[in-house]
């Protein structure tokens, strides 16, 4: 059957129905991995835009996985063979509201950049606190329903956090507008959290209100070297007794990370003393936090848990200290890294290091060959760990090992009572993987939610649920 869809140009305008080249960059995801298989990109401007295109897929009988600004790493906004699909890129709702600065809250269209409303809420003296190094291209809506983290979740919480009220365009066209702005209502269930982390499976986000908190600026970081792994626990217990509230961010980097990022970005390493891991830490108040900062790394080298650090005196050194936390992913880093195994792993802070030198002992174990490092959210205990062959001659050995790979990682990291997806979102690749992680009780009240709001499966069919 072929489907006709110059309906669509009626509705967004023929300009904003992408196909062929057009679409290219829309039908891949970031990572390179997932190629969609799509009738177009269409780009709605408004709610009412977006609702009609939905009214337009249940007539015509076609899915949609709606797409912020496509650069999830876990597959979940591309379609993929399960019948006719198109993408709704909410790029194009990219309008701030309402900034509420008495109200401590932000109104936004989905398609806004995370940056554009950090910036925006600096101009009126308050904080909107999600950051990571996408900042600058991913959007609030993608944010949302993959309930993303980042650096500051120590501090400030997910994105779930951070959610007052949200409007959303639900699989049958209608539109719920639960913009609310209250700091306490218990009236009911509390349904605009169905929609965070869900992915676009339950309906489509097209706008949210969101908490600001108060600005902090006073900020200074340091970069310390871990004595030893063993010591990042410790040293992170006495960040939070030393700094309290003024501690932001808390981040591991490996030594063989830095140092990538440094030849690959021609950046100089800022630490003369090497160690094989580090510690980026951030406070932030509306005080100076110098003295702060500089006690607590005198005690940390004084109980023999650091063995030197630098510390950032300028805004541009603080910017040099978070590129090389920022550029840590292996996607810019790494020409094999779609054959590798990316992690988005966290599990109880306190077994960070053990997660961590487990996953090591598992991959010495069955691919000796490849490279394997970790880095990622201390104070969260979200470890983006990552297992990559690094030449042409270990690709095919590495794939036959892969699928044990992943099961016995996964299986350490339910053991650990963690979970697979932290922030990333399950998508298309963790789908099958993340079975084990919940009860069939649980499989099955996530099955029944997805039946009732999308009975038809229309809204991004074969994400983030597993068959049955």
């Amino acid at each position: 059957m072929t489907i006709d869809i110059a309906g669509l140009g009626q509705i967004v305008g023929d300009s904003n129905v992408l196909t062929g080249k057009d679409a290219e960059a829309l039908f891949t995801d970031a990572r390179k991995v997932h190629f969609a298989e799509a009738l177009a990109v269409v780009r709605p401007a408004s709610t009412d835009e977006v609702a009609a295109v939905v009214r337009w897929c249940v007539t015509n009988d076609v899915a949609i996985s709606s797409q912020g600004g496509n650069t999830g790493l876990s597959g979940g906004a591309i379609p993929w063979g399960s019948g006719p699909a198109v993408i709704m890129s909410l790029q194009r709702m990219n309008q701030i509201e309402k900034l509420d600065p008495d109200g401590w809250t932000m109104t936004v269209q989905a398609g806004v950049l995370i940056q554009t409303m950090q910036e925006a809420a600096v101009a009126e003296h308050r904080l909107f606190a999600p950051d990571w190094g996408a900042r600058g291209s991913a959007t609030i809506g993608g944010a949302i329903a993959t309930d993303a983290g980042g650096n500051n979740v120590v501090r400030y919480g997910n994105m779930r956090d951070q959610i007052m009220g949200v409007e959303v365009v639900m699989a049958d066209g209608e539109i719920w507008n639960g913009l609310r702005s209250l700091r306490k209502d218990s009236s009911g269930y509390d349904l605009k959290q169905l929609f965070v982390g869900s992915e676009g499976t339950l309906g489509i986000i097209t706008r949210a209100v969101v908490k600001l908190h108060q600005t902090t600026p006073h900020e200074q970081s340091a970069l310390a070297a871990l004595s030893s792994l063993d010591d990042l626990m410790d040293v992170f217990a006495l960040a939070k007794d030393s700094a309290g509230d003024a501690l932001t961010a808390f981040e591991l980097l490996p030594e063989v990370g830095i140092q990538k990022v440094c030849d690959t970005y021609d950046l100089v390493h800022p630490m003369e003393t090497r160690a094989d891991f580090y510690v980026l830490i951030k406070l932030g108040s509306n005080r100076p936090v110098t003295d702060l900062l500089t006690d607590f790394l005198a005690l940390a080298a004084d109980a023999g848990q650091i063995t030197d650090a630098v510390v950032a005196a300028t805004p541009e050194q603080e910017i040099k200290l978070w590129t090389l936390r920022d550029e840590l992913p292996p996607t810019g880093l790494y020409t094999h890294h779609a054959t590798g195994i990316k992690m988005d792993t966290a599990v109880p802070i306190a077994r960070m290091g053990e997660f961590h030198n487990s996953v090591r002992e598992i991959a010495a174990e069955l691919a000796p060959y490849a490279l394997t490092y970790g880095f990622g959210h201390v104070g969260d205990g979200n470890l983006h760990m990552n297992v990559l062959p690094m030449g042409e001659a270990d690709i095919a050995k590495f794939k036959s090992v892969k699928p044990e790979l992943m099961r016995r990682i996964d299986e350490l990291t339910f053991s650990m009572g963690g979970t697979l997806s932290a922030e990333h979102g399950v998508g298309r690749d963790l789908r099958d993987r993340v079975v084990g992680q919940k009860s069939s009780v649980e499989w099955k009240l996530m099955r029944t939610i997805k039946a009732a709001l999308d009975p038809d499966n229309r809204l991004n069919p074969g994400v983030l649920i597993p068959d049955p």
